[in-house]
């Protein structure tokens, strides 16, 4: 950490060109005392990546920033505070602080909070954001946090993790013994130190893989924000011997989308039917869930076609996804389809042999307009045409 770049000309610097081309500011050079033109351009990537997902950090004056990789694998400022209102208590330690986002969240919550991080410059930056932010109910420790329950045998109310991908794994990891720290080899040690447990992890991971994988799994949470996936996390509370919940929530700029089921119930007692006057498309956190069989029993909607995860009815409700008027339905015909006269739609697939790109390309349709088109297989193993438009 560089002290001279909380320099205020360097800051306005900063703040002037984020949205200079970095080549161009490479090549220029910069002319500022105690600070390297390479340090100034780490603070200009790393910020403009905070816009959105951090705009508090954004806007705050003198916020120091890592490099962009810890931006990149940071929380953003939307889902640590969901996960910290799911939370509450007097002390809760976070094992792999990173940039320190979720602590800042959960000193909202609780009494005390303590931020470890093994890299001592990333805890430097965060411990100086802190005072920036005006937060003083957070330790931060230079120190592996298992290493650290450990060591002082303390006792917290709750325990955070976030286990990274290992450095000598390649490509995807779908496994938590795959990451580190290693939270399956390490779970009796964190147990020691609390009765409660919250794991964030990638959305890759396999629900069955990681509760096979863990103890005393309790609840999941699958996260998402504007219906992309963002993590999963796993509550664990010791000796809990009950079904455990899956909770799903699509957080949008003005609602947050709720579905929760329970994992055992997940079964393929359906009836099917062929599309009504209404299509429902789940969001992507229930998607992720598998819980299609209980979106249907629960919200009295039929599904089309076992692998569809498409719905219907013929009365309008408030569904977690978007909804859809059908206007008609069609065989996949191109003669048939032609006689719409649609030279202009959005396309879905679901449970489609065929992708976008061909379908576009074989009916010479332009992406965009009011008109929405699935392309889909029915209960009758028909491949369909729906055609509708938003409700």
């Amino acid at each position: 950490m560089n002290p001279a770049l909380l320099n205020t000309a360097i800051q306005n610097f900063i703040s002037e060109n984020l949205h200079t081309d970095i080549t161009t500011l490479l090549l220029k050079g910069t002319s500022f005392d105690n600070v390297e033109t390479k340090e100034i351009i780490e603070q200009i990537e790393a910020k403009s990546r905070c816009v959105k997902k951090l705009p508090i950090w954004f806007n705050t004056k003198n916020i120091y920033f890592p490099n962009k990789l810890n931006i990149e694998q940071t929380s953003s400022e939307v889902t640590a505070k969901y996960k910290a209102e799911s939370l509450s208590g007097d002390s809760i330690i976070d094992l792999t602080g990173g940039f320190g986002v979720d602590c800042f969240y959960f000193s909202k919550q609780f009494k005390k909070v303590t931020h470890c991080e093994i890299n001592e410059a990333l805890s430097n930056i965060v411990k100086h954001n802190y005072e920036q932010l005006s937060i003083n109910n957070i330790e931060t420790v230079n120190t592996d946090g298992i290493e650290y329950l450990k060591t002082n045998h303390l006792k917290f109310d709750w325990i955070y993790i976030d286990p990274s991908r290992r450095h000598d794994s390649k490509g995807k990891v779908f496994f938590l013994k795959d990451c580190l720290p290693n939270v399956p080899e390490h779970i009796d040690t964190l147990f020691q130190a609390s009765k409660n447990i919250l794991i964030k992890t990638s959305p890759l991971l396999d629900i069955s893989v990681g509760i096979n994988e863990l103890k005393y799994v309790k609840t999941i949470h699958i996260i998402a924000v504007n219906n992309e996936v963002k993590e999963l996390l796993w509550v664990l509370e010791h000796d809990f011997k009950g079904t455990i919940k899956i909770e799903t929530a699509n957080i949008k700029t003005d609602l947050i989308e709720h579905f929760g089921f329970n994992f055992a119930s997940i079964n393929d007692d359906l009836e099917y039917n062929l599309p009504q006057s209404y299509l429902y498309e789940p969001n992507s956190a229930i998607l992720k869930s598998g819980g299609f069989e209980e979106i249907a029993h629960q919200l009295d909607v039929n599904k089309i076609h076992q692998h569809s995860h498409l719905y219907t009815n013929d009365n309008l409700i408030d569904f977690p996804g978007r909804t859809f008027k059908i206007e008609t339905v069609l065989p996949y015909n191109k003669k048939e389809f032609k006689k719409l006269n649609v030279l202009k739609a959005n396309i879905t697939t679901r449970n489609f042999p065929e992708t976008v790109q061909t379908i576009r390309k074989k009916l010479k349709i332009k992406d965009g307009g009011n008109i929405y088109l699935f392309f889909t297989t029915d209960k009758t193993n028909s491949k369909i045409i729906i055609v509708c438009h938003k409700a």
